[in-house]
C-alpha cells in the first residue's frame, strides 16, 4: 500500500476521523532554479556536473553568489531543500583558490558532524583523488585535507589533524575545551582561516546559545591574533528571527535568505485526538498507545515512519509495543528497499530488525547503523527522541507521527519535515497528550498553522556566562587595556572583577591569566554538566559488554539500584549503580513491567535581581536553587 491508498483508508475510518481535529493539505510545490554562477571554481563546476546537477536551486545560487562575493549569509529554509550545499560550493571554492586557506564547520552535536563526513568525502573525490572519505585522519593525497575532530577523535590521529587538516569538522563544546584553549598548535589553521559554517543555527538559544555565542567570540578573537578574517555561513530551519540570531551570534552583519527555491511533494498534516474512554472524567485513551497504533498502521501499508516521543522511557515503551503488535499482525506490505513488488501478505519479518529507537545513550556504532539502515531502507522504522529533530541524513521517510507536542511550534514543523524529503507525498501526524497544551492545540487548530515559529532568544552578556567565558578568553590571550570582547558593553568591568578575585593580574594595562585552573574544563555550554554513566551488562560467563550511557542528572531516575531499563526493547535489572565509578551495572532479565521512579523537586529562591508585575502576576529574574530527590519507585506494566 502506497500513501494514496493509506490516506483513502483514514479516511473511510469512522473511528479514526472522529478523533481527527484538523486534516491540512500543504500542496506540491515545483522547484525554482537558478544558473551555477559562473565563477565558481572549474572543478566544483566539473563535480556538479557528474552528479547530474546543471542548476542550482535559487536560494542556492542566492546564498554561493554572496558568499562568493564575501558577504557573511544565513539560509533559513525547510527540512531537506538543500542547505547543505549553501556552505559547501562557496567553502570547496575558497580552499580550491588559496592553498593556504583552511576551513571550519561547526555542528551543534557529533552525531551531525559524523553524518557530514561521507558527505564531505564525495565531494573531495569528486575533485581529485582523495583517501577513503570515511577515514577520519587527512590524507596528503586529497587535495583538500579534512577531518573530524571531538571527543572521539584517538589521541594518535590528533598531531596529524592540526598538522594538516584544511577542512575541521567539530562541535562547540569540542571548540571551546579541545581548541580554543590550544590554539598555538593550530597556529597554521587559524592563520589560514577563511570560512567558518555554524549548521543548525536555531539550535544555539537560551544558555547554550549565549555560550556558544561567546565562543564565537574568543574564536575571532583568536583569528584577529593570527591575523585572519573569517566570513561566516550559517543554516537554520525557520524561526521568527533568524537576522537578529545570526547577529547576535556572530556580531557582524548577515544577509538572510529565506525563500526555498526547492520542490515540496505534498504534504499531508493531521492533529489528532485520542478517544475519551471516560466522558464524564474527561479522561482519554493513552497518546502512547494510539501512536503504536497508528505508526503500526503505516508501517504496515508499506511507508518507511519515524515516530518522536519526548522521554526516552517513552522511546522504549513504544518501541516494545510496536514490535509486539507486529509479531502478533504476521503479514503485512513491505517495501525493503530491494525493489520487489508490494505484497500485502507477504510475511512481517523479524521487527526487531525492521523497527528501531533512537535516542541518547546507544553508543555510536548503534546510531550509525540504524542511520544506515533507514538511508537503504532495511530499516522500515525508527522510535526517537528530538535526537533525530536535526538534519542528520536519514533518507526518504514518507510518515512522520510525533507522540505529544514537542513544546514549540519550530520543533513540531521541524520533526514533521523530517517525512517527504523528497518530492513525493508524505503524511504526519501529531498525537495529542492529555496535557493542557496538547489539548489547546488541537482544540484550536489555528494556533499551530497560522502562528509564526518561535523566536530564538540569547544574552551573550549575561553576567554570570560572560564572567566564566572571559575567564577562558584570558587563559587563551591576554587582554589589553580598553580591548573589547566581541561587542560586550561591561568587559572592562568584568575584567576588573577577575583582577579582583585573582584570576587574571593586571600588569601596567595588560590583563594576563594567573589561574592555577583550566577554565574552559570546568564550564559546561549545556545545563547538563555532569559526567555520564557507562551502563555495562555481565551475562551468566562474567563477560561485560557495554550497553550505552546516561547523563548524571538522568541516572538516579532510570538506572537506580532495582531499576528496569530498557535499550532498544531489552530490558536489563539494574543491580549496582556505582556513583564514584560512575557505572551501572546490568543484566538481561525476560519480564513484563519496567519501573518509573518517583522524585520530589523544591525551589528555593536565592536573589532577586529584578521584579515586575504584568498582567496581575509577579514576574522576576535572579538566582536559584532547585534541588530533586528520588525517593522511591514503581513497576508498570
Amino acid at each position: 500500500m502506497s500513501l494514496t491508498p493509506l490516506l483513502a483508508d483514514l479516511r473511510r475510518d469512522t473511528g479514526f476521523m472522529a478523533n481527527v481535529t484538523a486534516w491540512q493539505t500543504l500542496p506540491a510545490r515545483p522547484a525554482q532554479t537558478a544558473p551555477i554562477p559562473d565563477n565558481l571554481h572549474p572543478a566544483l563546476r566539473d563535480a556538479l556536473a557528474r552528479r547530474g546537477i546543471s542548476h542550482l536551486y535559487s536560494h542556492q545560487h542566492e546564498a554561493v553568489s554572496r558568499a562568493l562575493a564575501g558577504e557573511n549569509i544565513a539560509v533559513v529554509t525547510p527540512t531537506a531543500s538543500g542547505k547543505s550545499l549553501c556552505y559547501t560550493l562557496p567553502v570547496l571554492h575558497q580552499l580550491l583558490s588559496d592553498p593556504t586557506a583552511t576551513a571550519l564547520y561547526l555542528f551543534p552535536t557529533k552525531a551531525l558532524a559524523h553524518d557530514q563526513l561521507e558527505d564531505i568525502g564525495d565531494w573531495v573525490l569528486g575533485i581529485g583523488k582523495s583517501a577513503d572519505p570515511q577515514s577520519p585522519v587527512p590524507s596528503p593525497q586529497s587535495p583538500i585535507p579534512y577531518a573530524t575532530y571531538d571527543g572521539d577523535t584517538p589521541t594518535s590521529q590528533r598531531a596529524a589533524i592540526r598538522r594538516e587538516s584544511r577542512l575541521l569538522i567539530t562541535n562547540p563544546d569540542m571548540l571551546h575545551t579541545g581548541i580554543l584553549p590550544y590554539h598555538a598548535g593550530w597556529e597554521r589553521f587559524f592563520a589560514g582561516l577563511q570560512m567558518i559554517v555554524i549548521d543548525e543555527m536555531h539550535t544555539y538559544r537560551g544558555v547554550f546559545g549565549s555560550h556558544v555565542a561567546n565562543v564565537l567570540r574568543r574564536l575571532q578573537r583568536i583569528a584577529t591574533f593570527y591575523g585572519s578574517q573569517p566570513r561566516f555561513v550559517l543554516t537554520s530551519a525557520t524561526i521568527a528571527n533568524p537576522l537578529q540570531l545570526a547577529e547576535k551570534l556572530i556580531e557582524q552583519p548577515v544577509t538572510v535568505i529565506d525563500r526555498s527555491g526547492a520542490p515540496q511533494g505534498e504534504k499531508h498534516i493531521i492533529l489528532y485526538n485520542p478517544p475519551l474512554f471516560d466522558p464524564v472524567q474527561g479522561l482519554r485513551r493513552s497518546s502512547v498507545l494510539e501512536s503504536q497504533e497508528l505508526a503500526v498502521r503505516t508501517l504496515l501499508g508499506g511507508l518507511q515512519t519515524i515516530v518522536f516521543a519526548r522521554a526516552r522511557m517513552t522511546v522504549e515503551v513504544l518501541l516494545t509495543y510496536i514490535r509486539d503488535r507486529m509479531r502478533r499482525l504476521g503479514t503485512g506490505d513491505w517495501g525493503l528497499g530491494d525493489g520487489s513488488a508490494p505484497n500485502p501478505q507477504s510475511p512481517i519479518p523479524n521487527p526487531q530488525s525492521l523497527v528501531h529507537g533512537y535516542r541518547g545513550g546507544y553508543l555510536p556504532e548503534e546510531r550509525r547503523a540504524i542511520e544506515a539502515g533507514l538511508r537503504s531502507g532495511e530499516v522500515r522504522g525508527v522510535v526517537t527522541t528530538n535526537a533525530l529533530e536535526l538534519g542528520i541524513d536519514i533518507g526518504r521517510l514518507e510518515a512522520a507521527i510525533l507522540c505529544g507536542y514537542p513544546g514549540t511550534i519550530a520543533s513540531a514543523w521541524q520533526q514533521m519535515g523530517r517525512a517527504g524529503r523528497t518530492t513525493e507525498a508524505s503524511l504526519a501526524i501529531l498525537v495529542a497528550t492529555a496535557g493542557a497544551l496538547d489539548q489547546y492545540l488541537v482544540s484550536q487548530p489555528a494556533f499551530f498553522f497560522e502562528r509564526s515559529p518561535e523566536q530564538a532568544v540569547i544574552n551573550p552578556d549575561n553576567l554570570m556566562l560572560l564572567v566564566d567565558q572571559l575567564r577562558c578568553a584570558a587563559f587563551e590571550l591576554p587582554f589589553m587595556a580598553g580591548e573589547s570582547f566581541g561587542r560586550s558593553p561591561i568587559t572592562a568591568d568584568v575584567l576588573a572583577l577577575l583582577a579582583e578575585s585573582g584570576d587574571v593580574g593586571d600588569y601596567a594595562g595588560r590583563y594576563l591569566w594567573q589561574g592555577d585552573a583550566y577554565p574552559a574544563r570546568q564550564i559546561s555550554l549545556r545545563s547538563a554538566g555532569n559526567d555520564p554513566f557507562v551502563i555495562q551488562a555481565v551475562d551468566g560467563h562474567g563477560i561485560t559488554r557495554l550497553v550505552g550511557e546516561i547523563d548524571g542528572e538522568s541516572a538516579p531516575l532510570l538506572v537506580h539500584d532495582g531499576a528496569v531499563y530498557i535499550h532498544e526493547g531489552q530490558n536489563y535489572l539494574v543491580e549496582k549503580l556505582d556513583w564514584e565509578a560512575r557505572i551501572a551495572s546490568v543484566r538481561a532479565v525476560d519480564v513484563d513491567f519496567y519501573t518509573q521512579a518517583n522524585s520530589e523537586s523544591e525551589t528555593e529562591v536565592l536573589a532577586v535581581h529584578g521584579e515586575r508585575m504584568e498582567g496581575g502576576a509577579s514576574i522576576g529574574h535572579g538566582e536559584l536553587r532547585v534541588t530533586t530527590t528520588v525517593s522511591d519507585y514503581r513497576r508498570v506494566r
